[in-house]
């Protein structure tokens, strides 16, 4: 199963290469999900002209002339197959939970599997497609001018799973969410990582 690592920037702050951990933002959430068991391949998508910075960051940036993250990822989307879509600035995603997710998904006969909170709000970049399916979802998206990616789940048949319920098992399931926005998010990220390496957490 791919994973595809949506580091295409539309705002100032969001910065994926920002130093963390001996490395950066994106290549820490790169390495986390190669220590899953059921994804074989990542890919980065980029914005086209930061090929060169990206391929010392990354194993497999995919380039993409496009004005934001929808059409970002309807370019660089396959049109077949299975995939986790993952934002670049989740450095703390757990490779448990993703087993776990993809294990759900591939159970189910949805298009999507998507982690929900309590309050409603859908982690579209924490979850599984249907590669077919979430293509055609982008293409409504960009005919409508949706501006924001979490349109998607308008146009797909999905299943949600409870990221609380999963937390009361295992709290360490929330961190798997927690995005860096800001220099505190990325010391804690970096703080994180390293009680992560001594096995405190």
């Amino acid at each position: 199963m791919r994973a595809y690592i949506l580091a295409f920037p539309e705002k100032r702050w969001e910065s994926y290469l920002t130093p963390l951990n001996g490395g950066s933002l994106v290549k820490i959430v790169e390495q986390r999900l190669r220590m899953t068991k059921r994804i074989d391949k990542v890919y980065t998508i980029i914005r086209k002209g930061q090929l060169k910075r990206f391929s010392l960051h990354v194993s497999n940036p995919v380039g993409v002339e496009a004005k934001n993250k929808i059409e970002a990822l309807y370019k660089a989307l396959p049109a077949s197959g299975e995939l986790l879509l993952v934002e670049g600035n989740m450095p703390l995603i757990m490779p448990f939970l993703v087993n776990y997710l993809s294990t759900l998904f591939l159970d189910s006969d949805s298009e999507a599997l998507i982690p929900s909170w309590s309050d409603g709000r859908l982690e579209v970049t924490h979850a599984f497609y249907d590669a077919k399916a979430l293509k055609s979802a982008l293409e409504t998206c960009l005919a409508e001018n949706e501006k924001k990616l979490s349109c998607i789940k308008e146009y797909l048949d999905y299943e949600t799973v409870s990221i609380e319920e999963l937390a009361k098992r295992n709290p360490k399931i929330t961190l798997s969410f927690f995005k860096v926005k800001s220099s505190f998010d990325l010391r804690f990220a970096e703080e994180t990582l390293k009680k992560i390496e001594r096995g405190e957490i």
